[in-house]
């Protein structure tokens, strides 16, 4: 069976995307920088060589950029963050395929070619997971459910990586890690040419 990549978004609307960077820069440009995140994560996940899979936070939107068959459309179950991520593991392992990645779409440092890594370490590890510079992770990846992963975590703090992590060492899984990366959540992560697209 194919892998498969989880990808999680939202639907771009003023004033229920990127609220922190709403809070310093104003809706219209949270709402601009989040399209420009998208995009990215879109032209990244094309050509990736998997099954990739998108869940909505909310309903499912088809005339997007996110084009059937190329990607398989689902909605994210209601709870937390790890709560989603892990029904949505569960969901898409119950699918048949052998390794399964999951990404946000909040970083424009990621690369078609780090998610490949990611798949391939996977043939001789456990877990893998991309750190990401706020102490959270921008991916992970995994051949079987680890519900354990996803429980009593810190969801939106600098906590969550090291807590992973040392859950991980607890279940004695094996582990690749990815290049740390910076996800785009305060202004000073915004791209500079991104903010003179904003201020044009």
């Amino acid at each position: 069976m194919a892998d498969a990549l989880i990808i999680f978004v939202r639907h771009p609307e003023a004033g229920k995307v990127k609220t922190r960077l709403a809070a310093t820069l104003g809706n219209a440009a949270a709402l601009f920088i989040y399209k420009k995140l998208l995009q990215h994560t879109l032209e990244i996940t094309e050509s990736i060589d998997t099954d990739k899979v998108v869940f909505y936070a909310g309903d499912i939107v088809e005339d997007d950029m996110w084009q059937r068959p190329k990607y398989i459309k689902l909605q994210q179950a209601d709870g937390d963050l790890g709560h989603r991520m892990n029904a949505a593991f569960e969901t898409v392992l119950a699918m048949g395929y052998n390794k399964v990645c999951i990404i946000g779409s909040d970083c424009c440092e990621l690369t078609t070619e780090i998610i490949a890594d990611a798949f391939h370490s996977l043939e001789k590890n456990d877990i893998a997971i991309g750190p990401a510079d706020d102490g959270g992770y921008y991916l992970l990846g995994m051949k079987q459910l680890h519900s354990s992963l996803f429980q009593n975590k810190s969801w939106s703090t600098n906590l969550v990586l090291a807590d992973t992590l040392q859950t991980i060492q607890q279940l004695g899984l094996t582990v690749q890690r990815l290049p740390q990366l910076s996800d785009v959540d305060e202004a000073e992560d915004v791209p500079a040419a991104w903010l003179t697209e904003i201020i044009k």
